[in-house]
């Protein structure tokens, strides 16, 4: 009670609005507790209380502890290391690593909101038609080049949507794989992305780093962690076609979320002419 409080005063956010924001954090790693992914996704909802400047950093912080933890819980379902290449995480880790470059270019050379609005437009049909499309009984991932080439891409997308893990949960999912062998592919991927991201923020901006911020992130992963364990404990109990249904759900959602954010940043004229085309 006392550090909600104080974070209301330091913030100068009402006592609602924390308490909210706390609520949107916890939901936020219930389900990428349960999925694996989708933390800033739904995250994203903060950032009507919280500026950028610091929503965007606390997420992707608060979203590494949270793929921290969940990697934890699931560590029997992992293999070790040295099997990471080529059937593993290695591959995609490896194309993400130089995806992610190119996806900052793009950032700042082309016109994002539209390639933000037609990859939310995809994701949304992608997934309502893989929630009912029956998954391959022999599951393919077609070796450790499409592998990376899927990561690379993941990290380009993930360069100017923040979403880098969704074409590898896209490749995963249409490759039937059960569920444990998905989310040790595609966790170890996401968090390294993460990683790589904080890393360069903190490189180019390191005043984003500052009191106020660790001030909220202490809070804040303190709710967060035990959020994702309940997420890991629902996860566990769910059948692989259950837990496929609701990656592709959350899939959808994250869709929704770019594509309303691309649409946002072009304006209400410019998105009707480019919806009407």
């Amino acid at each position: 009670m006392g550090s909600v409080m104080s974070l209301s005063e330091s913030f100068q956010l009402s006592y609602t609005s924390v308490v909210i924001l706390m609520m949107i954090l916890s939901v936020s790693a219930v389900t990428s507790g349960l999925s694996g992914f989708g933390f800033s996704a739904i995250g994203a909802a903060s950032l009507w209380l919280l500026p950028p400047s610091l929503g965007i950093p606390l997420l992707m912080a608060l979203s590494s502890a949270n793929q921290l933890m969940s990697l934890k819980q699931i560590r029997s379902d992992m293999k070790p290391l040295r099997q990471w290449w080529p059937n593993g995480p290695a591959p995609y880790i490896l194309g993400g690593l130089l995806g992610v470059p190119l996806g900052l270019e793009i950032l700042h050379s082309l016109p994002t909101p539209v390639l933000m609005v037609c990859f939310g437009a995809f994701l949304i049909t992608y997934a309502g038609y893989s929630i009912f499309r029956r998954p391959k009984q022999r599951p393919n991932t077609g070796g450790w080049p499409s592998s990376v080439l899927v990561g690379l891409l993941g990290g380009v997308i993930g360069g100017f949507t923040a979403f880098p893990g969704a074409l590898v949960v896209i490749w995963i999912g249409r490759s039937g794989l059960p569920k444990e062998e998905s989310r040790a592919i595609v966790q170890p991927y996401i968090f390294a992305m993460q990683l790589v991201s904080l890393c360069m923020l903190a490189v180019q901006h390191p005043s984003t780093f500052d009191a106020r911020f660790w001030s909220l992130f202490a809070t804040a992963v303190v709710i967060v962690l035990p959020s994702t364990l309940l997420g890991v404990r629902i996860y566990k109990s769910l059948s692989d076609m259950n837990f496929r249904r609701i990656c592709f759900t959350l899939l959808g959602t994250s869709g929704c979320a770019i594509f309303s954010k691309g649409l946002g940043a072009l304006g209400i004229g410019t998105a009707l002419a480019l919806l009407a085309h």
